[in-house]
């Protein structure tokens, strides 16, 4: 079988990809080791001037643990920069979805009522198995949940649904919290951009690519003091068709 043109262009954009991602990732993680350098010098420095005699002491201090303050938050920006330029290695097993959704929702439940929000689940029974990677549907799920309490912080209502779609099996979770313009959800899964104060804007980019490569997909509907929708098909386990099942 021939490749097309097309073909050959697409397989180049990937490698092309690839490499500038295995530069990238390489590059954060060489800054990441005098970045620490820095950090833990400043906090010695910090701690042998606990107890300032002087305003310039007063004065360093201050400046180092700025500048302690600030490492910190580069280096947890190069972590999930690591996280999102690494290429996502899943390994699916048939799972049962509502099972791990329930696991999570469980989990989040004390946090839920602490914040005033209702969590509602509507988890469809019977549904077939589907592929996932437990610890990186994990990641999915709980990015999904920060965000909708995020966009409600006055309190909400959180809804996650299951239900079975013709190619698999749908995951629905919807906030009836801020919502989203449409320049924002345009801009959704760019990588850095973010509306949130403290935000690195990496966290929805490295769930895209961690869902596509559960060989899912997600769609997001969302309006302005109305609430998100987010919404991922999963595939299901492939079944062996019946005239080839032999019982015994």
């Amino acid at each position: 079988m021939h490749e097309t043109p097309s073909d050959v262009s697409r397989q180049q954009l990937i490698d092309e990809y690839t490499e500038i991602a295995r530069l990238a990732g390489a590059l954060a993680h060489e800054i990441k080791s005098p970045l620490s350098t820095i950090r833990l010098t400043m906090e010695v420095l910090a701690e042998d001037l606990q107890e300032p005699e002087t305003a310039r002491e007063r004065r360093a201090v201050e400046m180092a643990q700025t500048v302690v303050r600030q490492c910190y938050r580069l280096e947890n920006i190069l972590n999930q920069f690591l996280m999102f330029a690494r290429a996502p290695s899943v390994r699916p097993i048939p799972s049962d979805l509502n099972e791990e959704v329930r696991n999570i929702l469980n989990f989040y439940r004390e946090k839920a009522k602490s914040q005033n929000i209702e969590i509602e689940d509507f988890l469809t029974p019977d549904l077939p198995r589907v592929l996932l990677d437990r610890d990186a549907f994990g990641s999915i799920l709980w990015n999904l949940i920060n965000n909708a309490e995020a966009a409600m912080p006055d309190g909400g209502q959180l809804v996650v649904r299951t239900y079975p779609v013709p190619d698999g099996v749908a995951l629905e979770v919807i906030d009836n919290g801020s919502g989203m313009d449409m320049t924002t959800l345009s801009r959704l899964f760019d990588a850095f951009y973010t509306t949130k104060r403290h935000g690195f804007g990496l966290g929805l980019p490295t769930v895209k690519k961690i869902v596509e490569a559960h060989g899912a997909c997600m769609d997001v509907q969302s309006e302005l003091r109305r609430g998100t929708k987010f919404t991922i098909c999963f595939p299901v386990q492939q079944q062996l068709p019946a005239e080839l099942i032999i019982d015994n």
